[in-house]
């Protein structure tokens, strides 16, 4: 999650980093900040493992709640091509991809491994993030 403001502070992710899922302050978008500070973005690159202390759950259809059971999850961005949408999602080991604004806000996660450097051109796109326009 990049936030482009002189106010906003991010961070990069790094293997063994604390993250809290939550809504960032005065913004309309949710993703991984530091727990410590939550008005500190962590930037998670695409392909990185996250493991989380309970399975993880979200909204599902009209909002009830729902349970992945799945501790684990690889941080991805979708539909890259498509504007004013969101992109930041996790696939969990069953092959379910769930946007990151669907998550229950204050799960707590913490960042496993880092994707391995790209060795074509196809493996670096896929690893790009979409710029934060806002």
């Amino acid at each position: 999650m990049r936030l482009q403001s002189a106010q906003r502070a991010n961070t990069p992710s790094q293997s063994g980093r604390k993250t809290r899922h939550t809504r960032f302050p005065h913004r309309r978008t949710r993703g991984f900040a530091a727990p410590e500070d939550c008005s500190v973005a962590v930037c998670i690159l695409p392909g990185t493992e996250l493991a989380f202390e309970r399975p993880v759950k979200y909204h599902a259809t009209l909002m009830f709640p729902a349970d992945t059971g799945h501790t684990v999850a690889i941080f991805r961005q979708i539909n890259k091509g498509v504007l004013h949408t969101n992109h930041d999602a996790l696939e969990f080991p069953d092959g379910k991809i769930v946007l990151l604004t669907r998550l229950y806000e204050g799960q707590n996660a913490t960042v496993l491994t880092l994707p391995s450097l790209p060795k074509t051109a196809a493996e670096a796109e896929t690893q790009e993030r979409i710029a934060y326009v806002g």
